[in-house]
């Protein structure tokens, strides 16, 4: 079975596809920590909290630990992790990460990015210079280092020998041209990956921080690959950052997924004024999408916030969530 997991790690991203096949992807880390096995009990009660308040959902100051997050639901080895681009909101804690789960394959940009990291700033230096060490050593095992480019097909991201579509992850961005307009400009997010993930379900798109030439380039080559989707993962957490979302008039997303931050910097108008539905981790926790029905089930791990999408809501153990709806 598939299933599709957006996790609520402060404001950062970082999520988690269980494939049909049994392989484990992990998109981007945040709020990661070393847990112990003595921990791991205890830190089951809390992914399963359901900790909302009426109106302000206040589940950002709910964060859960992804590493803690993954032991409790039994997964303990990761087939590929992926760093869809080096900002520190989206590989804080892979130190720990990869500590704890020694992931075969490591998906990364050839990016130049360099950082400076002031006295008593937000981010662990630490987590930098362990990802600078994978990306600049290039290690051919142990993890494999991979860097690929829109359109890529190879065996089990998207192929088996079978004939099939493998983890059914498909690459839409970034391109040559792309990666190396970012390094040139020293602007990191148009060199983004964004992955389509197709499962017998529906799609899901995931859009990394990419920003508007990225999506030239998708609506440019890939306008049928992301036309009318069934679930987006907003690009920048859902940020306004400056940007066009003229590319939603095409993806048409059911549902969309916002991470965490303020409101004022949150792009609510543009999904409003096109009548697309969005859940925010500061409502709903921690998301969990069965990507193998038919259409799509969304759980939550907030009850206060799936009762007020289903009164009728009931508790999933299996996805230690509430059940919202369909998409």
């Amino acid at each position: 079975m598939g299933v599709f997991h957006f996790l609520n790690v402060k404001q950062g991203d970082c999520s988690i596809i269980q494939h049909a096949g049994g392989h484990v992807s992990v998109i981007d880390i945040c709020n990661a920590s070393e847990i112990s096995e003595e921990q791991v009990a205890l830190d089951e009660a809390v992914v399963s909290a359901a900790k909302g308040i009426l109106g302000n959902f206040n589940e950002k100051d709910h964060p859960v630990n992804p590493i803690a997050y993954m032991k409790a639901f039994g997964m303990k080895d990761v087939f590929r992790f992926i760093v869809t681009h080096p900002d520190m909101d989206h590989i804080g804690g892979i130190r720990d990460f990869f500590k704890t789960f020694s992931p075969t394959n490591f998906w990364d940009t050839d990016n130049h990015a360099e950082k400076d990291f002031g006295a008593g700033g937000p981010h662990d230096e630490g987590d930098w210079l362990f990802y600078k060490k994978l990306r600049d050593e290039s290690p051919t095992d142990d993890p494999k280092r991979l860097t690929f480019y829109a359109g890529a097909k190879r065996l089990y991201f998207n192929r088996d020998d079978n004939g099939g579509n493998g983890d059914g992850l498909y690459i839409l961005a970034p391109t040559p041209e792309l990666v190396a307009q970012a390094n040139k400009g020293d602007e990191y997010n148009d060199l983004s990956y964004v992955l389509l993930y197709r499962s017998a379900g529906g799609r899901v798109l995931m859009a990394g921080d990419s920003h508007d030439g990225t999506w030239e380039h998708i609506l440019a080559n890939h306008a049928d690959d992301v036309r009318d989707v069934e679930l987006l993962i907003a690009p920048h957490h859902g940020r306004h950052s400056d940007r066009s979302f003229d590319f939603l008039d095409v993806v048409n997303p059911r549902l969309t997924f916002f991470g965490n931050a303020s409101s004022e910097h949150l792009a609510y108008d543009a999904w409003r004024n096109r009548s697309l539905p969005i859940i925010t981790n500061n409502q709903a926790g921690c998301m969990v999408v069965n990507t193998s029905a038919n259409p799509m089930e969304v759980y939550v791990t907030n009850k206060s916030f799936a009762q007020k999408l289903n009164a009728e809501t009931s508790y999933e153990p299996k996805y230690r969530a509430y059940f919202c709806g369909t998409i």
